[in-house]
């Protein structure tokens, strides 16, 4: 019966009509879209989907998920799909020649889970850790993002943390200052993975730049912040910056960017 309803309000509702009732639609009560599409599968992080999601199940990942949220990275609500975007990047990136490095760690969720799904310490690789661990730096804030409600601090300080939840991995290393000055620190060579989610342009922009001749064929640069509305500035640099060199950010539903070094 429901297959039938569904099929009924595709052929009856136009398109841009069931555009608008859908967004009027909070995620606990999208009514219509149960209807059209059946029941939801996910629903998080600002993304709503009926489409299948089988990889939270998978104990390999879970168990990394559960690692890294026990860091307290993500406490207002699960972000599964965003997480595992990383783990996946991350394990093409094993194959790969070159180190791990992410800008932007906060209190280290992302990494620990990184870590785990891998099995990060079994691998001829070091992962560099980037971040000021006590929050946004004044100078690095443009007008532009100022005037998006975007502040200095905002993270509570968490260095010490972020030490003793690494400790137990050699190959970790974690670099304490602001970017763009810290990244003459990391004495990689080669780079297979590239994180970078530090909440405003400048440092991003520098990060990628400084770090792109460094990337390896292959090699994934993800930037988590490229599709979040209140992060406009960094999605317009990021596609000026991938222009510049011939490639595309490809945008992703849990508001990351990808972008493929050929």
């Amino acid at each position: 019966m429901f297959n039938n309803f569904r099929q009924f309000l595709r052929e009856h509702i136009p398109a841009s009509l069931s555009l608008k009732v859908i967004q009027m639609l909070d995620g606990r009560g999208n009514t219509l879209s149960h209807l059209l599409y059946g029941p939801a599968t996910y629903n998080q992080d600002g993304l709503l989907t009926a489409h299948n999601a089988d990889f939270m199940q998978e104990p390999r990942f879970a168990a990394a998920y559960k690692a890294g949220k026990q860091t307290g990275s993500w406490p207002f609500g699960d972000i599964h799909w965003r997480v595992y975007i990383l783990c996946w990047a991350a394990n093409r990136a094993v194959s790969l020649p070159g180190d791990f490095v992410e800008c932007g760690v906060n209190r280290g969720g992302f990494a620990l889970t990184i870590t785990k799904y891998v099995n990060f310490e079994t691998l001829p690789k070091n992962f560099y850790l980037l971040d000021t661990f006590e929050g946004l730096v004044e100078k690095y804030i443009s007008p532009e993002e100022h005037a998006r409600g975007i502040r200095p601090g905002g993270y509570e300080e968490c260095y010490s943390a972020v030490q003793k939840t690494f400790a137990p991995y050699p190959n970790i290393k974690i670099i304490k200052g602001v970017v763009p000055e810290t990244l003459p620190l990391v004495e990689a060579e080669q780079i297979s993975f590239l994180s970078i989610d530090m909440n405003t342009r400048d440092p991003e922009i520098a990060a990628a730049e400084f770090f792109w001749d460094k990337l390896v064929s292959g090699a994934i640069m993800i930037v988590d912040d490229y599709g979040w509305r209140k992060h406009y500035e960094q999605k317009i640099a990021f596609d000026e910056f991938a222009r510049y060199r011939g490639v595309q950010v490809l945008p992703l539903p849990t508001g990351q960017g990808l972008i493929f070094k050929p």
